[in-house]
């Protein structure tokens, strides 16, 4: 089993550094994508090769090996394949982009129909069952018998129990639709107008609150990776809010010298977000 989960955690590591890389957690093109699909087919090869050369330590290791760890690196696959070809087909203007990705999900959706909802194997699986895992999830199992896809016939048999391909789908397909619904959102707040300034916003805490959060953005280095000058973020705040901040770097170096917390405001933020969150639970 340690051997097994090795394999695991080395192949997912060099895949999500590979996505780290290429940036595919910011954003996704179709040289990224292309790039990512041959990177995960040479891992997929490379387990293979292992998996023939030493086998497996015995039927738990067999069963976790295509129940688990195959289909978590084979959906990014699929998933990434998939998305290539959405992508490649994708219309540039940003109504007929809309349309399209909803299009999609539409489709998605009829799969789901089809190939998922109604499916013994699919509920079996959802259901986190096991008592057919050696059934599942060991080779040589394929059979005309059972009724499976002719599909079944086409893959590796030393590499396949067919099974981990449809847990494979399982997973590409919920990948695939948080994708999507992603893309349609992001739609959707770019044909949102901006809101005005001149709308009414109003600042409902003190001015050494907003200046504490300035400071606080601006060391962090979260706007502009840190290289927005701190006056010109004072002037952004003022104008959203329509207030004159007097003098921050005094009212700064005042808040030093607080005889209890230094940042009593970011210290409310975080304890008023954390009750949020524990009701939320």
């Amino acid at each position: 089993m340690e051997h097994q989960n090795m394999i695991l955690k080395n192949a997912l590591n060099s895949i999500k550094s590979k996505e780290a890389e290429l940036g595919l957690l910011e954003s996704i093109t179709i040289e990224k994508t292309l790039e990512i699909i041959h990177f995960i087919q040479l891992v997929l090869l490379n387990i293979k090769s292992t998996i023939l050369k030493n086998g497996f330590t015995n039927q738990s290791d067999e069963v976790v090996f295509f129940k688990v760890i195959k289909p978590k690196i084979l959906s990014k696959l699929i998933f990434y394949n998939k998305v290539y070809r959405i992508e490649l087909s994708c219309p540039l203007d940003y109504t007929s982009q809309h349309k399209y990705y909803l299009e999609k999900i539409e489709e998605l959706n009829l799969e789901y129909k089809k190939h998922f909802s109604q499916c013994d194997f699919y509920k079996y699986y959802k259901s986190n069952r096991s008592d057919k895992d050696l059934e599942y999830f060991t080779l040589g199992k394929i059979t005309p018998l059972i009724g499976i896809n002719s599909f079944a016939f086409e893959i590796d048999t030393l590499f396949s129990t067919y099974y981990d391909y449809k847990v494979s789908r399982i997973l590409a397909h919920n990948l695939l639709q948080y994708y999507l619904q992603e893309k349609i959102d992001t739609q959707l707040r770019r044909n949102q107008p901006c809101p005005s300034i001149s709308e009414t916003l109003v600042w409902s805490e003190s001015q050494n609150a907003l200046i504490e959060l300035i400071y606080a953005l601006y060391v962090s280095g979260s706007i502009n990776n840190g290289k927005l000058e701190i006056r010109k973020i004072a002037v952004l705040f003022q104008q959203l809010f329509g207030i004159t901040l007097l003098d921050i770097h005094h009212a700064f170096h005042r808040m030093k010298t607080r005889a209890k917390s230094k940042t009593s405001y970011l210290d409310k933020l975080k304890e008023t977000l954390e009750e949020y969150m524990n009701k939320e639970i």
